[in-house]
């Protein structure tokens, strides 16, 4: 993106969050990771099943909870014993109900647990969850000859999907930042595959977001033009992870791009929506918006920008304050009113509530 274009887009953007209403703020980090552990405790209590390692069942939306304990225990070490006995229970126990494997036939369901275990690994050290990462790694390079560039999405390769591609380049930079001895190997990968959807893929718009996938007989988005939030979230998590790994900053300005498109475009009023707004998304699609806050956080972790901080914080309120019932469920939509809660909308929340916490 031309600097023009993002100064025009963070100049929209500044407008319309000037014109939404202010309410009084009280909430502190204290507040936001009270309100993380209510919601995760609530995600245990109601959803997870300890006998099979996954949150009602659901497979790489479990891995998705799994991170989010771990970003929270990151913020707060009080709730690292915890999170370390769930990381157990589901490292012992969930591959039973796939096969007795961490793989199956869609590399994007492969890279969610690959980043769920390199997110544990990073709280307690336990070097057999990186080697799990790096093992369903190398299944996702099997993946790497798609006929328009990139992954194919499955193992059928009838689709050239956004968010697989995206979450590929996120394992491969993270793993790179975390294996000194294999670190050009990853980086490798991850540059390549950075330079593919950025410059090459034709998955970006106008807009600076990224479309849902390509037409793997045309090479063009075709009818796949939905833009939904976790194809813009998993684009910064990997794209961050770049730029740790080699130190070029032009990866953040594009991240930056990316960020500040969704944050124009995917609001209502200053809260993050999904193409089905104002209906319901399907239950695991209510994941996508924890995606894209958890991986916003982590940009403004080294990018510092002001527009991020109140945007998270923004929506943590918002779900606390409109789409929560009594008994603590969360809702898909954060602008509620509160219908649908399942583990995915309350791992997401949850997402959201941590990101606050980690910017305040």
């Amino acid at each position: 993106m031309a600097p023009q274009t993002l100064s025009k887009s963070r100049a929209a953007l500044a407008l319309g969050l000037s014109t939404l209403p202010l309410a009084a703020r009280a909430a502190t980090r204290s507040d936001y990771i009270s309100n993380a552990l209510n919601a995760t405790d609530v995600l245990n209590q109601n959803w997870y099943d300890s006998t099979n390692g996954l949150w009602q069942d659901l497979w790489w939306n479990s891995a998705n909870a799994l991170t989010a304990l771990a970003d929270l225990a990151a913020i707060d070490s009080d709730f690292i014993p915890t999170a370390s006995n769930y990381f157990q229970t589901t490292y012992n126990a969930a591959p039973a109900s796939n096969g007795g494997t961490w793989l199956n036939d869609y590399y994007d369901d492969e890279a969610w647990w690959a980043l769920g275990w390199i997110a544990a690994f990073d709280i307690t050290q336990d070097i057999n969850y990186l080697s799990t990462a790096r093992s369903i790694f190398q299944d996702l390079t099997t993946g790497l000859d798609a006929s328009c560039g990139g992954q194919w999405w499955s193992k059928d390769r009838g689709y050239i999907a956004s968010i697989n591609n995206e979450l590929f380049l996120a394992v491969a930079a993270s793993l790179g930042n975390r294996s000194p001895n294999d670190g050009t190997v990853y980086r490798t990968y991850a540059a390549n595959q950075a330079d593919w959807l950025i410059q090459h893929s034709g998955l970006m718009n106008s807009d600076d977001l990224f479309l849902d996938g390509l037409d793997p007989s045309t090479c063009t988005s075709g009818s796949h033009t939905t833009i939904w939030t976790y194809n813009q979230g998993a684009i910064l998590g990997g794209l961050v992870e770049l730029y740790y790994l080699t130190s070029d900053s032009s990866y953040l300005n594009t991240a930056d791009s990316i960020a500040h498109g969704a944050l124009l475009h995917l609001t209502d009023t200053g809260i993050l929506t999904e193409p089905s707004y104002p209906g319901p998304p399907d239950a695991t699609a209510a994941q996508f918006k924890g995606v894209f806050v958890r991986n916003l956080a982590k940009l403004q972790s080294v990018r510092l920008d002001g527009d991020y901080v109140a945007f998270l914080q923004r929506n943590a309120d918002s779900i606390w304050n409109n789409d929560r019932q009594d008994d603590g469920e969360i809702g898909p939509d954060w602008q509620g009113p509160l219908f649908d809660a399942n583990m995915a909308s309350q791992s997401s929340g949850i997402d959201c509530l941590v990101a606050a916490a980690a910017m305040s």
